[in-house]
């Protein structure tokens, strides 16, 4: 099949993208409005741009048909500061209740039962279950498009790292001391346990 992007209506050219661009890594972001509030929301468009200095990456899409901008974008274009967590099975329901549509002035902390703790460096809380957290400044915000499916990329230079303890050993990452989660479309998600490794030419 060919799709022509020109015609393709946009809710189905995002079921088109997030059925083929999979697994996706799952970036847990909490943010804090100007009036004080935390706020905590999963983004599966998330990547690494760089390692000097360390920058990362992800997405937000406009909500419904007016377009709104989600609180998170809303956030951190007013403080300039973020969290980004990772995801991994322990907590995987409460991230879940944190997808759901709350008004600016809930948090979502108190609505999924998820520990709040300081950042060390800036202005927004850290989920003490995440095993893995980047404090961030904001670098730019790049908006793609204001329009109903439009969305804009954060850009955010990494201040400070948070890892568990048991996690890191030897300068790396044990991938085998916990089960992270990757998204694919729809409600599904995949767990990393099929393991194989590549050397590179």
């Amino acid at each position: 099949m060919i799709f022509d992007l020109a015609t393709l209506p946009f809710g189905d050219a995002y079921k088109l993208a997030v059925g083929s661009v999979v697994p996706r890594p799952i970036a847990f972001v909490s943010s804090r409005s100007a009036a004080g509030v935390d706020n905590l929301a999963p983004f599966s468009f998330f990547t690494v741009i760089c390692a000097n200095p360390l920058t990362l990456c992800f997405s937000t899409m406009r909500k419904g048909p007016n377009a709104v901008k989600k609180d998170t974008l809303a956030n951190i274009e007013a403080t300039r500061e973020f969290v980004i967590h990772v995801v991994d099975e322990a907590f995987v329901e409460q991230m879940n209740l944190c997808a759901a549509e709350l008004d600016p002035e809930t948090s979502e902390f108190d609505f999924s039962g998820l520990t709040a703790v300081p950042a060390d460096v800036v202005n927004a809380s850290r989920v003490q279950e995440s095993p893995i957290a980047f404090e961030c400044t904001l670098n730019q915000v790049l908006e793609i498009s204001d329009r109903p499916g439009g969305g804009s990329l954060i850009i955010g230079t990494v201040l400070r790292a948070h890892v568990r303890d048991d996690l890191y050993d030897n300068g790396r990452v044990r991938l085998d001391r916990w089960r992270p989660l990757g998204r694919l479309a729809g409600a599904g998600y995949c767990r990393v346990t099929d393991l194989f490794d590549l050397e590179r030419p």
